[in-house]
């Protein structure tokens, strides 16, 4: 009798055990669980921030933080490429405005969009440009003889004495100049009638 109540009582010992050692393996697994949701909730958060970093140090992001100064047509002039342009301009040409320096880059831009509608190559941008101005304006552009005299004899004075010929060729050249000038000014205004150009420069 004494040995079955002992046989019974050391079951539920034994069952307690058991039920203890169930509950303790439960809980480990939930902690288990938990940490391994936190863990990877700092990793994913970690590396968003990564991706956030990166994105800001990205060109593209900067990009498209850039504001938008002008329009010619489809194709945008940003504040940091104005700011650029300006930058190299300024040293050369110390009194000239931010307003001025885009106009210039608006120009630029109708002008090498022909020159690539032409089909025309070169190793940069300024050459191609120096190029289209060859091709469309200056190979147009003639001096004639009675110019050239009529020049001189207007300005002797300035010329201190120098013959005709001596000052001929510098003469020619200031007059081609001129009127390659006067073509240039009326081109860009050509393109500028047949685009959409659209300026908001916000000067502070």
């Amino acid at each position: 009798m004494h040995s079955e109540k002992a046989k019974r009582i050391a079951r539920r010992g034994e069952v307690f055990r058991v039920s203890q050692l169930e509950r303790h393996s439960s809980e480990n697994y939930y902690c288990y669980y938990f940490e391994t949701v936190k863990r990877r909730a700092i990793s994913s958060a970690t590396l968003f921030f990564i991706l956030l970093l990166f994105a800001l140090g990205n060109p593209l992001y900067a990009s498209i933080r850039d504001r938008v100064v002008a329009y010619v047509d489809n194709m945008a002039i940003t504040l940091s490429e104005l700011e650029s342009r300006y930058a190299e301009t300024t040293p050369i040409t110390p009194d000239i405005t931010k307003e001025e320096v885009l106009e210039t880059m608006i120009n630029r831009a109708l002008m090498l969009r022909e020159a690539k509608k032409m089909r025309l190559e070169a190793l940069s941008e300024q050459l191609l440009l120096n190029e289209y101005i060859d091709l469309k304006i200056k190979a147009f552009v003639r001096i004639k003889d009675e110019s050239i005299s009529e020049f001189y004899k207007s300005h002797i004075a300035d010329f201190q004495g120098k013959s005709f010929e001596d000052v001929r060729e510098k003469i020619e050249n200031y007059l081609t100049e001129m009127e390659l000038n006067q073509r240039l000014k009326a081109h860009i205004s050509e393109l500028r009638d047949k685009s959409c150009v659209k300026m908001q420069l916000e000067l502070k």
